[in-house]
C-alpha cells in the first residue's frame, strides 16, 4: 500500500507520505488511513495534484476536523510551512454516520466538531518522530470511530461497499447494467446506492476508475501509446479517453505524459510554487 500512487498524478517530488489498511474493526467503515507531512520552506508552496477516488474522507488537522466531499474533477491543493493531516478514506457504508446526502457535499469541505476525535489524533503526531506516532494516531481514530458503528452495517451499507468495489476492481465494467448483472440487482437500485452512499453517479464511479487507470498506465508506460490504452481501458477510441481527460483533469494524455517526464526529469518548478502532487483523498 504504501507504494501506491494511483490518484496521484505527480508523485515524482511528493512529500512524506503514509497509507495503512484499515484493521478489521473499522474494515466496513474505511478503505485505508492516509497521512500526509510537509515542512516548505518559508516564501513557497507545495501545490498537490489528484484525481481522488470516489468517496468522502474524514480529515484530522492540526487546527479542525473536516468531512471532505466527493469530487467531480481533478484538484489541488496548495501546501505550505509546516504541517501534517491524518486522513480516512471512508467507505460507502459509512456515510449515514456523517451526512444524509452525501451529494451535498460534492467538491466542498465540511467542519465538523469533534473534539473527542481531533485530542488523541493530534496528541499522537505531536508526541514525537516515526512510524509509531503515525502508528498511535490511526490506533486513535480507529478507536473513536469503531464504536459509531453500534457493531454493525446494514445490508445495504455493504452492498454499497461491494458496489465500489467491483467498479473499481474490475476494468471490464463499462456500463451500468453491466454493474448492476455483477451485483444481482437493477440498474435502478445501482443508481440508488451510489447516490445514497457515495454521492455521485454510477456512471462517474465507472469513469473514474477509467481516468485513474488511464493516468497510471500513461506516467508508468511511456512506450504505450495512447490509443492503446484507450482500447485496454474499454474506450470507444483514442479521442473519446482524449476528451475524458481534458474534460475531467484539464490536459490531453500525452500532454500528461510529457509533463510527468518534466516533473521525474528536473527539480525545477515556477517561482514560489513546487508543482508535485499530494492528496487528501488519494
Amino acid at each position: 500500500m504504501e507504494g501506491s500512487f494511483k490518484g496521484i498524478l505527480y508523485p515524482a517530488r511528493l512529500p512524506v507520505f503514509h497509507r495503512f489498511p484499515a484493521p478489521p474493526s473499522v474494515a466496513d467503515l474505511v478503505q485505508w488511513f492516509w497521512i500526509p507531512e510537509w515542512d516548505i520552506e518559508p516564501g513557497r508552496t507545495s501545490r498537490q495534484h489528484v484525481i481522488a477516488y470516489p468517496g468522502s474522507n474524514l480529515v484530522v488537522q492540526p487546527d479542525n476536523v473536516v468531512l471532505s466531499g466527493p469530487t467531480t474533477r481533478a484538484s489541488y491543493r496548495d501546501l505550505s510551512g509546516r504541517g501534517w493531516a491524518v486522513g480516512a478514506l471512508l467507505r460507502p457504508a459509512s456515510m449515514p454516520l456523517f451526512t444524509d446526502d452525501p451529494a451535498a457535499l460534492r467538491d466542498a469541505e465540511r467542519a465538523l466538531t469533534l473534539e473527542e476525535l481531533h485530542r488523541p489524533v493530534a496528541a499522537a503526531m505531536n508526541a514525537g518522530d516515526g512510524d509509531t506516532r503515525r502508528m498511535q494516531a490511526v490506533d486513535a481514530f480507529v478507536a473513536w470511530l469503531g464504536p459509531m458503528a453500534g457493531g454493525s452495517v446494514s445490508e445495504e451499507g455493504l452492498l454499497a461497499n461491494h458496489l465500489l468495489d467491483v467498479v473499481d476492481s474490475d476494468a471490464s465494467l463499462g456500463r451500468i447494467e453491466e454493474v448492476a448483472e455483477r451485483l444481482s440487482v437493477s440498474p435502478r437500485t445501482v443508481q440508488r446506492l451510489a447516490r445514497k452512499y457515495i454521492g455521485l453517479s454510477p456512471g462517474a464511479l465507472i469513469r473514474r476508475r477509467r481516468l485513474q487507470d488511464a493516468a497510471e498506465r500513461a506516467r508508468l508506460d511511456a512506450s504505450t501509446d495512447v490509443a492503446a490504452i484507450a482500447a485496454e481501458l474499454g474506450y470507444a477510441d483514442h479521442a473519446h479517453l482524449t476528451n475524458d481527460f481534458r474534460k475531467h483533469l484539464g490536459l490531453t494524455p500525452s500532454s500528461y505524459r510529457r509533463a510527468v517526464g518534466g516533473e521525474e526529469s528536473s527539480s525545477e518548478c515556477a517561482p514560489g510554487v513546487i508543482q508535485h502532487p499530494l492528496h487528501t483523498d488519494a
